[in-house]
């Protein structure tokens, strides 16, 4: 799953969510995913909910116009009714983090109304030995912490109807370090849902750990696709070497 993290109309990519670098034009890089054979793809409008907007709905058109599989947007969604025009666009799924934070009952308005299986929340962490997991829940793009346990967190979204978890490692995200698998593992042992590890892949073992180890029935990725270090064919055929069931 190739993430298009976006800001001013480019793709970018920095480290623990900042230092950002371009990564390239959306739709291109949507294209090349396409034709290279993601399963899935995301588009997160970054610096959404820090400039207290929308998510630029162009940017989600334009992506959609060039591509076949199932789409998520996150960044600046805040109510149900973001949520509808997005999906009236074409989108498959939306991922909401601070605005869950804020008001919990989002979820389960959300998945009320659409179904749960296209409602995702990006929970974002980072490690905190004054958590009883080790891990709080940060907000505003990575900026913020909320003082929520993660593990605690996710237990709640669950409850509350959400249909897919994305936990993001601040403290690893674009290092190329490898999933922080400790979290990733304690979200997905915490729930029965299913969990997409998300960052800090950097090399083919990387992602096989994130699957094995991480729990995560999703793999998402930004800087080693982007900058093209690893094809997402090549990725394919590792894990499936390795025994996992992927789709060629």
């Amino acid at each position: 799953m190739p993430c298009l993290d976006m800001k001013d109309g480019r793709v970018v990519k920095g480290v623990q969510f900042v230092d950002l670098r371009d990564a390239g034009d959306p739709v291109a890089n949507a294209q090349f995913y396409e034709e290279e054979g993601a399963d899935e793809l995301a588009i997160l409008d970054i610096a959404a909910t820090v400039e207290g907007r929308k998510t630029r709905r162009a940017w989600v058109q334009n992506v959609l116009r060039v591509i076949s599989v199932p789409l998520t947007v996150g960044g600046g969604i805040s109510c149900v009714e973001d949520m509808a025009e997005l999906f009236n666009l074409g989108v498959r799924k939306v991922a909401v983090n601070t605005a869950a934070v804020r008001r919990p009952p989002l979820i389960q308005e959300a998945a009320e109304r659409f179904g749960t299986e296209r409602i995702v929340v990006a929970l974002d962490g980072r490690r905190s030995a004054e958590m009883a997991s080790g891990f709080e829940v940060v907000v505003r793009g990575g900026s913020t912490g909320t003082g929520m346990d993660a593990v605690a967190w996710a237990k709640r979204c669950e409850a509350l109807g959400v249909g897919e978890l994305l936990p993001t490692s601040i403290d690893l995200d674009g290092t190329e370090a490898g999933y922080d698998l400790e979290f990733t593992r304690a979200i997905a042992d915490a729930v029965a849902l299913p969990v997409i590890a998300s960052g800090g892949a950097g090399t083919l073992e990387h992602l096989y750990e994130g699957a094995v180890v991480g729990g995560a029935s999703t793999l998402l990725a930004a800087s080693i696709f982007h900058f093209r270090k690893i094809s997402i064919r090549q990725a394919k055929e590792y894990l499936r070497s390795r025994g996992l069931h992927v789709n060629l």
